[in-house]
């Protein structure tokens, strides 16, 4: 579903409860994340709308759920892949990347995590396929991209992950570094994933003291509704909840 103008220039896409999004610079297109592989259909649907071409691809972390047509839209459109240099790992393969949790119990516990599970499978999760050419960054960068995104490091979620802060427009694109819906076990609300998907949720929290400080009108997340307001109180409400 196409969520355009959530914030200035910035475009959401929700594809089976998980968001990617586009920023605007030009006729340009960064692709921030890339869903699920039949998330294609609505990169098409996009790129209509709007009337803009994608040029490069920024990637928050490399899960499965957030890589679905990386690969596709740079054999075929020629569009770059940018990743930070730990994610080189998992952009290689998407399913193989460190969590502290079996999944297992979420699907039994927490009514509604199957039912997210099997949306991601029918948009194509299981057959997502990695990146043979990636571009890496490092924290603190400010990349050469359209719109560009300063990266802000907020590693925990994955051992590279990373938001980005558009400082000109008051946004971040904070990936899973937070939520506002955790698929794992379907609450909303500000909150890290949990630990079936994180690597390490004691670092997870601790960056979110990266985000804080940030001056955002609008932080818009992996999964879950646009936080508008102060990140701050975000931040805080994720951190009080603590890790699941």
């Amino acid at each position: 579903m196409l969520h355009l103008g959530v914030a200035d220039g910035v475009h959401r896409v929700e594809d089976a409860y998980t968001n990617w999004y586009a920023i605007e610079d030009g006729d340009e297109l960064t692709i921030v994340d890339t869903g699920h592989p039949r998330s294609w259909r609505s990169l098409q649907e996009l790129t209509r709308a709007c009337r803009r071409r994608p040029t490069a691809v920024v990637l928050t972390h490399a899960h499965f759920d957030h890589m679905g047509f990386a690969e596709r839209v740079r054999k075929e459109l020629g569009v770059t892949v940018h990743a930070h240099e730990r994610e080189v790992p998992i952009t290689r393969h998407p399913w193989r990347y460190d969590h502290e949790r079996s999944r297992i119990p979420y699907m039994v516990r927490h009514p509604g995590f199957d039912r997210a599970f099997l949306a991601m499978t029918m948009m194509g999760a299981l057959f997502v396929k990695g990146v043979d050419d990636v571009h890496t960054f490092a924290e603190d960068e400010e990349l050469d991209v359209p719109g560009r995104p300063k990266v802000v490091f907020t590693p925990g979620h994955t051992h590279g992950h990373c938001a980005l802060h558009l400082a000109d427009r008051g946004v971040v694109i904070a990936g899973d570094a937070f939520v506002t819906y955790n698929p794992y076990t379907n609450s909303s609300g500000p909150q890290i994933v949990s630990g079936a998907a994180t690597a390490d949720s004691a670092q997870a929290l601790a960056s979110l003291d990266a985000l804080g400080g940030l001056d955002a009108a609008v932080t818009l997340t992996g999964h879950g509704e646009p936080w508008r307001g102060d990140l701050g109180s975000a931040v805080a409400e994720a951190r009080e909840r603590g890790p699941t």
